[in-house]
């Protein structure tokens, strides 16, 4: 036998943050890692891809925060260079400008949450009503990302957590709503108080720099995913675009040993699934094997949001004060965000009219419309917020629609999300919807889980060394020490009082 037949066989499903993670170190590890991949080209939502015109576009624009230290741990490893510098943010409304965020890291440090609720700059909404999300700290320290504290908040709306502790209409309406509209990508009434919790910790709460961004210098497929690809390549790793998976083939030993796409059959000593919601349950809904297993077929209870991503090139220069922007208050159900992109994209840098992309997430009510009659509505909203956008004249365009395009964290939703193992002894699952004990969130909790599946492979297979995975920061020693006392009073009233809160 040859080396290459010796080695054991892995295939990974799916090529966005989790698959090539989990690709990348069983590689690096010496095993004979296949990755197949739906679409026509590696990367997923976060890949880019050139209009017939030769401008670039992709699935809409995604940061990354100050928190996603295994991103950046992965960028200097590969030595490239595709961020910008730390950039300042703004949010508007249809009354204007409504806040301005700082670099935080830049300022003095205060012991968390201070430096946030001090150095947010806004402009309308008055002290009191900021003053109003105090009580919140207390569901805050009480979610620590454990199975308990996922399974009591779970089941609550984040509209309903924000009223029971006494957040302020105002506030709610002009702050912690537009945040979740472009996070968690739904309304309060939509949106588990589980993952808001998560999410605002990790982005906002945990430590004063946390909301500071960096964005990619141009599409993610050509800055990160086609220099890593080229990487993973020379380590062995074969890509296979265009390849649907639609079964596995289960032996009576529990195993999986074959990925079935179509009429072909990919034979496999392990597999990890690392595709978003939408993918997995097409997947099952072709699979025999797969459907009966009641993990499997639950995954027909969660739900994914529709996204669109547009890009527009005006025929003039457009001051923006502000590279990255989140909007509210234009529709009831719908947050968006716009990009300078003259300022992010190297690409864009000198040309001669503005460039922008707006995106906009829980976009139902606008998938349906004519491209033109999107760029209209796109136009009108940048005018609210910038005027001299009126003014301008749309000389391109792309409307990408995104339908079921991103995880929706619904109440009631955690009790189906699996965890990385699952009940076929060597199967394995990765993605930002898959359970996690790391605390990270969205892209980084993504590509930590596709390390961490890869390191089930290894220790399931007895071959190779796992990834090192950087852990969440510490919480500052103020917030252990809380959420120690929080634990302790916990489990003391928890051995004489009666459980009030329903499983």
């Amino acid at each position: 036998m040859t080396e290459a037949s010796q080695r054991k066989k892995v295939i990974v499903v799916g090529a966005g943050w989790a698959g090539l993670g989990a690709t990348y170190h069983l590689a690096k590890q010496g095993y004979d890692v296949t990755l197949l991949e739906a679409g026509s080209y590696p990367g997923g939502l976060v890949a880019g891809w050139k209009t017939p015109g030769g401008r670039s576009v992709e699935a809409g624009i995604h940061g990354f925060w100050y928190p996603y230290r295994n991103i950046f741990s992965l960028i200097n490893e590969l030595k490239i260079n595709p961020f910008t510098s730390w950039t300042r943010s703004s949010q508007y409304s249809p009354a204007g400008l409504e806040v301005e965020s700082p670099i935080f890291q830049d300022l003095p440090q205060l012991p968390t949450p201070l430096g946030t609720f001090i150095y947010t700059q806004f402009k309308r909404l008055p002290l009191i009503d900021r003053l109003s999300a105090l009580p919140l700290l207390y569901a805050v320290i009480d979610f620590d990302n454990s199975d308990a504290a996922w399974r009591r908040y779970d089941f609550v709306t984040a509209r309903e957590l924000f009223k029971d502790f006494g957040v302020s209409a105002r506030l709610y309406s002009e702050s912690f709503e537009p945040m979740l509209l472009v996070g968690l990508f739904a309304p309060g009434e939509q949106c588990s108080a589980a993952a808001t919790l998560g999410m605002l910790y990790f982005f906002i709460l945990a430590h004063q720099p946390d909301f500071d961004v960096v964005w990619c210098r141009g599409t993610v497929g050509e800055k990160i995913f086609r220099p890593w690809i080229q990487h993973i390549e020379k380590l062995g790793g074969r890509f296979l675009t265009s390849k649907r998976v639609t079964d596995l083939i289960i032996d009576t030993n529990n195993r999986a040993t074959g990925v079935v796409c179509g009429e072909e059959v990919f034979d496999a000593d392990a597999v990890i699934f690392a595709v978003g919601v939408t993918g997995m349950k097409k997947i099952v809904s072709s699979s025999s094997s797969l459907q009966t297993r009641a993990e499997f077929r639950n995954l027909n209870n969660l739900g994914a949001i529709d996204v669109l991503a547009t890009r527009l090139w005006f025929d003039r220069k457009i001051t923006i004060p502000r590279p990255s922007n989140a909007c509210f208050g234009f529709d009831q159900t719908t947050g968006w965000t716009f990009f300078d992109l003259n300022a992010l994209h190297d690409e864009y840098q000198h040309e001669s009219g503005t460039v922008v992309e707006v995106d906009f997430y829980h976009a139902n009510q606008f998938i349906p419309l004519e491209d033109q009659d999107i760029v209209s509505i796109v136009q009108r909203y940048l005018a609210t917020c910038i005027p001299e956008f009126q003014q301008a004249k749309v000389i391109d365009s792309s409307v990408i629609r995104l339908p079921q395009a991103v995880t929706h964290f619904a109440p009631g939703s955690y009790r189906y999300m699996l965890p990385a193992k699952t009940s076929v002894k060597n199967v394995f699952m990765s993605g930002d919807w898959i359970i996690s004990r790391h605390g990270s969130w969205s892209q980084e909790k993504a590509y930590v889980t596709g390390l961490e599946a890869a390191n089930l492979v290894i220790s399931h297979l007895g071959e190779g060394t796992p990834a090192q995975i950087l852990p969440v920061a510490a919480d500052e020693p103020h917030i252990q020490l809380v959420r120690t006392v929080n634990r302790t009073v916990r489990h003391v009233s928890k051995s004489i009082l009666p459980n009030f809160w329903l499983p």
